[in-house]
């Protein structure tokens, strides 16, 4: 240990002469952000990455040739993500007139050169800053989606990164990490043995899923660290970068997990709407929902790897001035392992009546997931939410036939939410009693409150609404004013057992989604 801090001092020492002639060169104070692992010398337009001569339980980077062979698999990694960024890997030496990386003398370090982007545009700085704005969530869910679709896929072979005996692992060394941690703290969190043995437990009950998920396709080598302080917003563009290069099971993992970080960090940071946001939008780029019995355990998982990490900066740096220590990643991961809150609600009402842009607020502002009729017969019908599905469907998407598998693939959704313990909205018009009376069955069945958000607005106003969206094209419904009237003639109204259950929504006016959820959230 004393050689591994002598090295840490060396390299240390050395950053500080390259940063005072990097100052020099440009005539401007060089800028040096720190992590636990890393040194990012900020230079005019230049950012400079040096690696730290550190042994973790993670990582080993205290051999100069781990270290250049980390920056270069960095770069290769990262350029998937972030492009505009990522340059190349450049020599620093040093030698009798200085250390930089034009100097004549030994290789001392190898450092990765990426171009540097604006203060202020990490997600991170965003959110405290309150300038994160929702088109920017809904971007990075179709981002995300894009990306692990075309993510190279882990491979089923016994001792690969992704299985379940690998994942195993690194759950066990996470759960190290946080025992040493916990061991070492004047006052360990009362709460810590409990949810060490919830995990455990977890892994034990979800081993065969996950073994389906890896064959499915949905293990992949993802971005692994997907923080707020690893996206920037490039323009409306928000882009990962700093994706994991030294352990292939820490970015070899289920997609829905990669999500699920971001979404953590957003819940950790007070951002719960966006955290949900963020779900319920990558759910319908991609249709993932068979994925939900992991959520829980992702997320959870994900809050101590950030309560870990958080920790070591804290013991090495201080915690002053962070806006999320460890203890509080550690709240939030024993909060979302006891967080089950499973309930239904449905909305019901004619195209236009704002069912999804209610229900957008109230997942919200609930803390829930959602799924759409709209989104989900087009999945069915093998097109994509806003492409049109004019002559791809015998009878059309909303024919009965068409309708009727998508209400049964509703229910399948929604049965596996609420089985994994969480709140969900199913969007859909439900203008048939049988429709209706099979979801209140099924919440029945599963003794969970169930709702009916009921939407009800004049029929001039839902035509001038249903021909404005038609005219925009930019929503998944593609109900016209044919689809409206047909509909008007055949809904059949609540009954009295149906309106005892119901929420009245005024589709004539914006709602309040906020009061909406307190209502849906008190419902027994």
């Amino acid at each position: 240990m004393a050689h591994d801090e002598d090295l840490l001092a060396a390299a240390r020492a050395r950053v500080a002469r390259w940063r005072a002639s990097l100052e020099l060169r440009e005539g401007a104070a060089v800028r040096i952000v720190e992590t636990h692992i890393s040194w990012v010398l900020l230079a005019g337009r230049w950012a400079y990455k040096v690696k730290k001569p550190v042994r973790l339980q993670f990582l080993d980077f205290t051999t100069l040739a781990e270290r250049h062979r980390f920056c270069a698999e960095e770069l290769r990694l990262n350029r998937r993500f972030a492009p505009s960024i990522y340059v190349d890997v450049v020599e620093l030496r040093e030698g009798p007139s200085g250390t930089g990386l034009e100097e004549e003398g030994a290789i001392v370090e190898y450092v990765l050169r990426m171009r540097r982007f604006a203060d202020g545009a990490l997600w991170s700085d965003r959110v405290a800053a309150a300038t994160l704005a929702p088109h920017h969530v809904d971007a990075m869910a179709g981002r995300l989606a894009d990306m692990h679709r075309d993510a190279p896929l882990a491979l089923a072979a016994e001792g690969s990164p992704g299985t379940v005996v690998r994942r195993r692992q690194v759950v066990t060394r996470l759960v190290a990490g946080i025992d040493t941690w916990q061991a070492a703290v004047a006052s360990p969190a009362p709460h810590w043995p409990g949810l060490r043995d919830w995990l455990g437990r977890q892994l034990e009950e979800l081993a065969p899923f996950w073994e389906l998920r890896l064959r499915a396709g949905r293990v992949r080598e993802c971005h692994g660290d997907l923080h707020l302080g690893n996206v920037v917003q490039l323009g409306d563009e928000p882009t990962p970068f700093d994706a994991i290069e030294f352990d292939p099971d820490l970015r070899f993992i289920d997609v829905l997990e990669d999500v699920a970080f971001l979404a953590m960090d957003l819940l950790a940071h007070g951002r719960r709407d966006f955290a949900f946001r963020l779900l319920a939008a990558y759910l319908d780029a991609t249709g993932d929902h068979d994925g939900l019995p992991t959520l829980r355990f992702f997320l959870v998982a994900r809050a101590l790897v950030r309560a870990q990490v958080t920790a070591l900066v804290e013991t090495e740096q201080g915690g002053a001035g962070r806006s999320c220590t460890a203890a509080d990643y550690l709240t939030l991961a024993a909060s979302l392992a006891q967080g089950a809150d499973p309930r239904l609600a449905i909305t019901h009402g004619l195209p236009g009546s704002g069912k999804t842009f209610v229900s957008q607020g109230l997942l919200e502002a609930a803390g829930a997931l959602r799924v759409r009729s709209d989104v989900e017969r087009k999945r069915l019908a093998g097109i994509g939410a806003l492409q049109s599905s004019r002559g791809a469907v015998a009878g059309g998407i909303y024919g009965d036939a068409s309708s009727d598998r998508a209400y049964a693939r509703l229910r399948e959704i929604a049965q596996i939410a609420l089985a994994s313990g969480w709140p969900i909205i199913v969007d859909a018009a439900f203008l048939h009693r049988a429709e209706r009376t099979r979801f209140a069955a099924m919440a029945e069945a599963a003794t969970v409150p169930f709702s009916i958000l009921d939407f009800a607005a004049p029929l001039p106003l839902l035509r001038e609404r249903v021909a404005r969206r038609q005219a925009a094209r930019a929503d998944a419904s593609e109900a016209d004013i044919g689809v409206l009237e047909r509909l008007a003639s055949e809904a059949e109204p609540l009954g009295d057992c149906e309106r005892a259950r119901s929420i009245v929504v005024d589709a004539r006016w914006p709602s309040a989604s906020v009061p909406l959820a307190q209502r849906w959230l008190d419902a027994r």
